[in-house]
């Protein structure tokens, strides 16, 4: 569940908020309402581009936007770096999103082993 975008390792926010027990909804909600605790180095929206690198278009189909379909994502995803899983974690507040985090935070660092060495 955790990528590499933009040279950062990310997690997106639907991959967040299943762990967190979350709708994606509410996750996204809580970015948008505090944007001000998620600068770029935490979280940033991926671009079109991003999705299909990533062969996420499926689970992101955009069919809501401009066109006649139904069901899909309205806007593209947002992706969380570790500090902003983090943030996250503390504005949720529940006790699943407190024992995510730790498991979350787990594997950033055990990747960041891996990759370093």
């Amino acid at each position: 569940m955790v990528f590499e975008v933009r040279g950062k390792q990310v997690m997106l926010a639907n991959d967040v908020s299943i762990l967190y027990e979350a709708e994606t909804k509410r996750v996204n909600e809580t970015i948008k309402r505090n944007q001000n605790r998620f600068p770029e180095e935490f979280c940033f929206q991926l671009t079109r581009e991003e999705v299909n690198a990533l062969n996420l278009r499926s689970q992101f189909a955009t069919s809501s936007l401009g066109g006649r379909g139904y069901g899909g994502a309205r806007y593209l995803p947002h992706a969380l770096t570790e500090q902003g899983v983090m943030m996250l974690s503390g504005l949720l507040k529940s006790d699943v999103a407190v024992r995510m985090n730790i498991k979350i935070i787990n594997a950033f660092v055990a990747m960041r082993k891996y990759i370093g060495g």
